[in-house]
């Protein structure tokens, strides 16, 4: 063959190529069950024009959080009446009720002088597995209110975490609502406050030891306090523990079907300990607190989607979360169900069971604040590109709804982090946000995230600070004024703000 007509054949194939590139759909082409694709000019228009700048979206997350002051207490409540009404971070609230929070900053306020442990139980699916994002939430709140230790754990631990290691050992056998194949079903609905709980019988051991883990807060560190939650237990049922190098004093009980708090009052922080049980019992959490403060649990649930809780016998969830002071419960949900939406139906059904679930929290923890945490941006290969889940948006502004019709808070996650197309980018930044599964944040991505919602509640508490130095009725009218009025009076006074110093890293 000539050379000319060799050349002639390869342009002739880079213009059939280029015809197929500029007029083949997008969406291909089907054939039977099969559908052809083929890269197209409007795929490579779009591009990634649209994609996100990950440290521009962080950078004014984070300057939206800063407080700033005046001169005069009053003009102050300008940063929070705008931080309520139009700040994208926010926390929102159910009715735009500004005192959401009052009655628990009351309690944690006041743990001090009562000599109490206020808990704050965090439910959500492998996103905050690890202590991923709780952790740093914990931290913070601990910074301000007091409290230390890495709060209430499961007696087995399937999945390691950044601020604890435990064991176990002897006949102990964990019983879970949520689990794979391995995990064992219980005969009865008494899976208590966790979602599960380990059944005792005869000897068995359970121990657990500060971390070295580098992600590791130092409040975590600090534990002074033991407790364990136990029920349905047989007559001289016997739990010890040894604490570092101290031997502490032997409870033994009388049978009961009942719950029963165990607790261990230390002289000082612990590094290690190690309870040793003797008799059948239920154990549903073991406690690891300060002498008073808050508590922040981390309840990791792989694979849920939070419609488990009404499943646990009611009763039992009552009297644990009265017994411990739960005082708070986040939820964070909604990840797991996307691969099964398909439309607005299957939105609204899934709406209808998330529902139930906030119905039944309310009823037995009556006396709690509730906060929805919704999903992350999840990345899904669509065409060859990684973009946004479908339906996504449409679920987030689902819950969001759902939630404050319900009076539950929710903090929009997923526009936090930037919105449609988030994760992807989180995923390419260096170093890296979130895993190459385009759905779970690294520990570096889940402490940006935990700290923004631990911003955006601390900025609540410093509200309610303000507001109890004010006249209420000149808050009211401050607050209740329309923006139009708002707009005008900013422009008429010309604030000068400084900023203050506990906002800034």
């Amino acid at each position: 063959m000539k050379t000319s007509h060799t050349l002639l054949f390869i342009l002739s194939v880079f213009v059939l190529l280029g015809l197929g590139w500029y007029v083949f759909p997008a969406e291909g082409v089907e054939t039977g069950s099969l559908t052809l694709r083929f890269p197209s000019y409007e795929e490579d228009k779009m591009g990634e024009t649209d994609a996100i700048d990950v440290d521009s979206v962080l950078s004014n997350v984070s300057k939206s959080f800063e407080m700033t002051v005046s001169e005069t207490l009053l003009d102050s409540l300008e940063f929070f009446r705008d931080y309520l009404t139009i700040n994208p971070n926010r926390i929102y609230l159910p009715n735009n009720d500004y005192s959401y929070f009052d009655s628990l900053f009351y309690l944690l306020e006041n743990a001090q002088r009562d000599q109490k442990i206020y808990r704050v139980i965090h439910y959500g699916d492998s996103q905050i597995e690890m202590d991923r994002i709780t952790s740093v939430l914990r931290q913070r709140l601990q910074e301000v209110f007091g409290g230390s230790g890495p709060g209430m754990i499961s007696a087995i631990k399937r999945i390691s975490s950044i601020s604890l290691t435990q064991s176990y050992s002897g006949n102990l056998v964990r019983y879970a609502l949520v689990g794979d194949s391995t995990s064992y079903k219980a005969s009865h609905n008494r899976y208590g406050i966790m979602t599960q709980f380990c059944q005792t019988n005869g000897l068995s051991t359970v121990s657990f030891s500060t971390t070295k883990h580098s992600q590791a807060f130092e409040k975590v560190k600090e534990i002074s306090h033991v407790a364990m939650l136990i029920g349905n237990n047989s007559n001289g049922f016997k739990a010890t523990l040894k604490a570092d190098n101290v031997q502490c004093d032997t409870k033994e009980y009388e049978a009961n079907q009942g719950i029963t708090l165990i607790t261990w009052e230390l002289p000082g922080n612990i590094s290690k300990g190690t309870i040793t049980m003797q008799g059948s019992a239920e154990i549903y959490g073991i406690m690891l607190d300060g002498d008073y403060g808050v508590a922040v649990d981390n309840n990791a649930l792989r694979g849920c989607s939070g419609t488990i809780f009404t499943r646990i016998n009611k009763p039992l969830m009552m009297n644990s979360i009265k017994t411990l002071d739960a005082s708070m419960i986040l939820l964070q949900f909604g990840g797991n169900r996307m691969p099964s939406i398909y439309g607005t139906k299957n939105i609204a059904s899934y709406m209808e069971e998330l529902d139930k679930q906030i119905k039944y929290l309310k009823e037995v923890a009556p006396q709690a604040t509730f906060l929805f945490i919704g999903p992350a941006d999840m990345g899904k290969s669509v065409n060859g590109k990684i973009g946004t889940w479908p339906g996504l948006p449409e679920l987030n502004d689902s819950l969001k709804s759902m939630t404050l019709r319900n009076e539950v808070a929710y903090w929009d996650m997923f526009r936090v982090m930037g919105g449609v197309g988030s994760m992807a980018q989180y995923v390419k930044h260096r170093p890296p946000l979130a895993g190459p599964d385009h759905i779970h944040f690294t520990l570096l991505g889940a402490q940006e995230i935990g700290n923004d919602l631990a911003k955006s509640l601390i900025i609540y508490h410093d509200f309610y600070e303000l507001r109890k130095r004010l006249p209420e009725e000149e808050v009211v009218e401050f607050m209740s004024k329309d923006r139009e009025t708002i707009e005008k009076e900013k422009e008429a006074r010309k604030y000068k703000f400084k900023p203050t110093k506990f906002y800034y890293e």
